[in-house]
């Protein structure tokens, strides 16, 4: 790490550089909105496509400073500079994940990388090791994990308020896929569907991760083992779109997760319901300003961001006051900031704040590529009971 970077001040804004996210992307757009969003960044090199020239004439268009053709040429350049970028957000289809991070953390450049982590779960051990040797940050945007509302159930479940918990019901529902839009051209329904570029699971991979990884930070539990079916509704697609599968995790909870792309009438309808022996909590993306909570013999109460019962865990997630809504592109920003907050912290040789730690890492790849690989091979053999080998 350039000397410099030591010696500033950790408001200083950290250079970021970008991995994809050009012409036609969703995913990386939000990105640059939420690494800008509390000033933590600057977006200075980039190389946002495949294609040479359109990663020039898009960074271009996105007046970022240094521009490459290909990503290997941008992590060596970088690495050599004085003024080099200090992180990299990796926004590439899944397929690019591996080969992206492996090469930027060996040039000592800390790692913020979209899910899932990588396609198959040998790249992602090899990873695991690669982080762990190189002592480099590296945070996976599961950016649910940012809501204050989910930090908020996270903080009552983890205090006990729940009691032991006893059944976690989760479910992330769309229906965008439920005609066989990749034959129209559509680029993030073409590469979602492809096995060569999004990896062996569809809905299973792309959301199912997510609610996966959701029902895990809420309740700090780890899953054990998993019975699933992995159906393909629309005929022709060559990966899932639609999941269903039961869970068992440890400390004796059940657990149930859906994931599906075909469920008409749903846009993006997370959902997560957690039950313990003394109460039970409810929360919903669509509406994620609401946490229900419903102490056993007591009527339910619904507790908003900010006020009456806003713990410590989600006041720090918030930036505007009560009754103002936060949504999608806060969350990820959440994420964003605790990631600066680690990454500053180690350059300056300190202790970062713990509440940072929370957001999803290396760790937490390793385990959705586990719990991928355990879901496929249920339900290969007809739903069995399959553990997630090697799961902490």
């Amino acid at each position: 790490m350039p000397a410099e970077s030591k010696q500033q001040g950790k408001h200083r804004r950290l250079r970021l550089g970008m991995v994809g996210g050009g012409p036609g992307a969703f995913i990386g757009a939000v990105h640059r909105i939420a690494a800008r969003m509390d000033d933590r960044y600057e977006l200075v090199a980039a190389a946002l496509s495949a294609d040479p020239g359109k990663s020039l004439a898009a960074a271009e268009e996105l007046h970022i400073p240094r521009a490459y053709g290909r990503f290997e040429e941008m992590a060596a350049a970088e690495a050599a500079r004085p003024d080099g970028i200090e992180a990299v957000a990796i926004v590439t289809p899944n397929h690019m994940h591996y080969a992206n991070a492996k090469k930027f953390l060996d040039a000592g450049i800390h790692v913020i990388c979209d899910k899932p982590l990588t396609t198959t779960l040998e790249d992602a051990l090899d990873l695991e090791k690669i982080v762990e040797r190189t002592g480099l940050i590296f945070g996976l945007t599961h950016n649910y994990t940012g809501y204050p509302m989910v930090r908020q159930a996270r903080e009552m479940v983890l205090a006990g308020e729940l009691g032991a918990i006893r059944v976690i019901q989760v479910e992330y529902a769309q229906d965008w896929l439920s005609t066989p839009l990749e034959k129209t051209g559509q680029k993030q329904a073409e590469w979602r569907t492809d096995p060569a570029r999004s990896g062996p699971g569809g809905s299973l991979g792309d959301i199912g991760t997510h609610a996966f990884n959701l029902a895990c930070f809420v309740t700090g539990l780890s899953c054990q083992e998993v019975a699933a079916e992995v159906t393909t509704f629309v005929p022709g697609r060559r990966l899932d779109d639609n999941v269903q599968l039961l869970l068992r995790f440890s400390k004796g909870a059940k657990g149930m997760l859906w994931a599906s792309q075909v469920a008409a009438g749903n846009e993006n309808n997370l959902r997560l319901r957690v039950y313990g022996e003394k109460a039970g909590l409810e929360w919903q993306q669509e509406n994620p300003n609401e946490l229900v909570y419903a102490p056993l013999g007591q009527p339910r109460r619904t507790l908003r961001r900010g006020g009456p019962g806003t713990g410590a865990a989600a006041t720090r997630a918030m930036r505007i006051p009560a009754g103002h809504p936060e949504g999608y592109l806060e969350a990820f920003a959440q994420l964003y900031r605790d990631l600066a907050e680690q990454i500053a912290a180690k350059q300056e040789g300190r202790s970062p704040d713990p509440q940072s730690l929370v957001v999803p890492g290396i760790a937490d790849g390793v385990e959705g590529m586990r719990f991928i690989s355990a879901v496929l091979e249920s339900s290969r053999n007809r739903s069995a009971w399959t553990a997630l080998s090697g799961s902490r």
